[in-house]
């Protein structure tokens, strides 16, 4: 299994060096040469074991160049931290609606699933690679990656992590995680924007070879935890299979029933990872892209036309406040048959134009695979009272978002499958907005809000969270975006 650039067919990569390098030279994104397959008795073989069982089985399919032993090593260690055996839960609201729950880990937010066995792979990726210089991780977060790479990465040897996040752009929960983060390798700072700002910041720094020459003059080279990394990418495939084999194992589902996924979207890795569990044969009839006010990617499933030209919202779900979607890069590389002159004129006019239209041919292809809807502010407010006085179930606002899409999608299509609803972090990570869907007065920050929805509610707030009560800031500074090079470059002294 090699791997080749969404922008550079030419260029094949093996997955360790796939892991090491995170994103191409020319700014592609790494995909794999080919999808592995799947059958009822690979799905069979995996419905009575752990999750770590599950994880190293579906990647060893993409990692050709990882033994077993590795990866059952890696798979246990990195799940040890989670507060339940199974790291992703299912939750039953209903006859036919469950939630997955992704928020188990210690930042409690879906990106731990990946982001505490990403340092294993990346440190083992330098091994294999021969790699001498020691590797800096540089993130932009729209909230929760920036925490759970900190969390992830923190005093693992040969490493440095620095994360931008919108200065203004998070809860203050997610900000006060990341503003305290302990470790003698790790730096935050903020960025006066949103976070497209700090992410396109991210991506001229990792394609700026003049500096990438500067650094390895130091003993450093850049690597990536967000999402175009295909090692962050890859363990979040096994969840849905996951998913699919804890259905089978609870009888909901007969073995090669189709199932539907529902995911709050915003730069397009999550549900992308669906796709590819698709792709490989895992029985899902639609993936439910469910987006908030910023909903670019509504419009692009609906009309063929990605266009960031539009108003930006900051809202109570922000890790989905995102207008360029990185990752739909790779599921438009493959739906157009790999043509990577085609993907690298479409991603020029993105960033010249600010838009782009696919062809009629790759929106037939993505009619199949995908519904698309969005959610506004009130009604994501709405949506947490109603599934709370209706089951008793509490859920964050990303999560309400997709709950509420569902619901439109059911409404639209008469739809009765069986759908799991990718819950993406703690409610207690948003206890000003949830509160509000509640009907309950907001009066304190996000700390004293804390206490105030365990008090009102009953449900007990995971012990990272309620953690914070006694943390002490370490990072509060921010820049202009046109800074964050010299930020990274004064980090790797």
């Amino acid at each position: 299994m090699h791997y080749r650039s969404t922008r550079d067919t030419n260029l094949s990569l093996t997955a360790a060096e796939t892991i090491a390098r995170g994103l191409s030279r020319e700014g592609g994104l790494f995909v794999p040469e080919s999808i592995p397959q799947i059958d009822r008795k690979f799905l069979s073989s995996l419905v009575n074991c752990s999750y770590a069982e599950r994880s190293a089985a579906v990647m060893k399919l993409y990692l050709a160049d990882f033994t077993d032993e590795e990866l059952a090593q890696y798979t246990r260690a990195a799940y040890a931290n989670f507060d339940t055996e199974s790291a992703a839960p299912l939750h039953r609201l209903d006859e036919n609606t469950s939630f997955m729950e992704l928020w188990h880990g210690p930042t409690c937010a879906f990106k731990d699933i990946a982001l505490q066995i990403l340092p294993y792979l990346l440190t083992a990726s330098l091994r294999k690679t021969s790699e001498s210089k020691k590797v800096c991780i540089l993130v932009a977060t729209s909230g929760d990656t920036g925490k759970a790479a900190l969390e992830g990465f923190k005093d693992v040897d040969g490493t440095a992590i620095l994360v931008f996040y919108p200065r203004d752009g998070v809860s203050d929960v997610q900000k006060l995680q990341m503003q305290s983060q302990q470790g003698s390798n790790v730096s935050v700072c903020g960025v006066e924007g949103n976070f497209d700002d700090a992410q396109t910041g991210v991506k001229q720094i990792f394609s700026d070879p003049v500096f990438a020459e500067k650094l390895a003059e130091k003993g450093w080279f850049l690597s990536s935890a967000n999402s175009i990394n295909w090692g962050r990418l890859l363990p979040q495939i096994v969840y849905y299979i996951s998913a699919y084999c804890d259905l089978l194992k609870e009888g909901k589902i007969a073995m090669g029933e189709e199932i539907s996924f529902c995911v709050p979207t915003g730069n397009f890795g999550d549900i992308l990872a669906g796709y590819y569990a698709k792709q490989m044969g895992l029985p899902v009839k639609r993936l439910i892209c469910a987006s908030n006010s910023n909903d670019v990617l509504t419009e692009f499933f609906h009309t063929g036309t990605y266009n960031r030209n539009r108003p930006f919202f900051t809202t109570v779900s922000p890790s989905m406040d995102i207008l360029i979607s990185s990752n739909l890069e790779r599921l438009l590389f493959e739906a157009s048959g790999k043509d990577a002159a085609y993907i690298t004129s479409l991603m020029d006019s993105l960033k010249n134009d600010g838009c782009y239209s696919v062809t009629d041919a790759i929106r037939e292809k993505l009619d199949g695979l995908f519904w698309a809807g969005c959610c506004d502010e009130e009604s994501t407010k709405t949506q947490i009272g109603k599934v709370w006085q209706d089951h008793q179930y509490l859920m964050d606002t990303h999560t309400a978002v997709a709950h509420n899409v569902l619901g439109q999608y059911r409404k639209e299509e008469g739809a009765s499958e069986q759908v799991v609803v990718v819950s993406t972090a703690s409610p207690y990570k948003f206890c000003g907005a949830v509160l509000e869907g509640l009907g309950r007065e907001v009066s304190g920050d996000g700390l004293s809000e804390i206490a105030e929805l365990e008090a009102y509610t009953g449900v007990t707030a995971p012990k990272p969270l309620s953690a914070l009560r006694s943390a002490k800031v370490r990072f509060s500074g921010s820049v202009e975006k046109e800074q964050m090079e010299k930020v990274v470059s004064d980090f790797l002294k």
